[in-house]
């Protein structure tokens, strides 16, 4: 039984565009699945800079429809057949996401077919893609040695919105997705090994430009604040707290790390680019950096 679970925080941004911090994406590994969360700005790069390519991912999982989390889906589609990939893509996401693959497919359909002419490439599987919404709770994926659950998770006004949860080899990793506090992810994030979770650093946003107090309100109350994301991982008894999908890309890690841990006693890392953590050895790796958080 393949026994691998751990997580490559291939972009920790947001929205605001961040030559330090990519667009929302984690590769995982779950058993024997290499599993992609989201496909933000920038993300088949970071998935080159961290050795792996579209050409391994076996499904790519969409946390909910905005553009941050979404914007390089058809980037990774064809990359991932200019990688020599030679099998359909899946996608797991909330309802809505067939229509939008089906459209942004649709949009660069001539340009893909000039392209598949005059490259002749043996395969266009690649170029397939199963869609799967999801509409319930629960596992969506059990096999390899891993298991991949979907819970929802609090970012109205856009709803549906899901966390997953990956466990392989008696391990668990908990990714929050975009939320405010959420005692349903709470649960479903129970004795998780590494919580892999966004944060909100309201006190880094100044209402300067377009912005406005009323916008800025707007924007906080839909994210989990970094004064609140400790007590997220104090409550479900996370081994590890990682804060990621940082708002702003800029916000001071001295600040979200003190906010953090306020409310919570563990481990809390502010993920940064290309950092990996291997949840079953608690192995932690960024650049040339490596350090071991205490496995429970």
């Amino acid at each position: 039984m393949n026994t691998r679970l751990g997580i490559t925080l291939l972009g920790t941004g947001c929205p605001a565009v961040s030559t330090k911090r990519y667009g929302p994406a984690n590769l995982v590994q779950c058993g024997g699945l290499n599993l992609l969360v989201d496909i933000g700005s920038g993300a088949t790069q970071r998935l080159v800079g961290c050795g792996a390519s579209g050409a391994t991912v076996d499904a790519l999982l969409i946390t909910h429809i905005h553009t941050d989390h979404l914007v390089d889906l058809y980037q990774f589609i064809i990359s991932s057949w200019h990688q020599n990939r030679d099998r359909k893509q899946v996608i797991y996401g909330p309802p809505g996401i067939r229509q939008l693959v089906d459209s942004t497919m649709e949009v660069w359909k001539a340009e893909r077919n000039l392209r598949i002419k005059w490259e002749k490439r043996s395969s266009l599987a690649a170029l397939e893609i199963d869609v799967h919404e999801l509409d319930a709770e629960g596992v969506i994926l059990e096999q390899d040695g891993g298991r991949v659950s979907m819970v929802e998770v609090e970012h109205q006004p856009v709803e549906p919105a899901f966390g997953f949860i990956f466990e392989a080899a008696g391990r668990k990793l908990a990714v929050s997705g975009d939320t405010r506090y959420c005692e349903n992810l709470v649960e479903a994030a129970r004795e998780a090994d590494v919580l892999v979770h966004e944060v909100f650093d309201h006190g880094s946003m100044p209402i300067r430009g377009t912005r406005t107090q009323e916008g800025l309100a707007n924007v906080a109350a839909y994210h989990t604040a970094s004064t609140d994301v400790g007590k997220v991982a104090t409550q479900a008894r996370a081994g590890c707290l990682v804060l990621t999908h940082i708002v702003p890309p800029d916000a001071d890690r001295s600040n979200l790390l003190a906010q953090a841990r306020a409310e919570y006693a563990g481990p809390v890392i502010v993920g940064e680019d290309l950092m990996g953590i291997d949840v079953i050895t608690g192995t932690v790796q960024w650049g040339d950096m490596s350090f071991c958080l205490p496995v429970k």
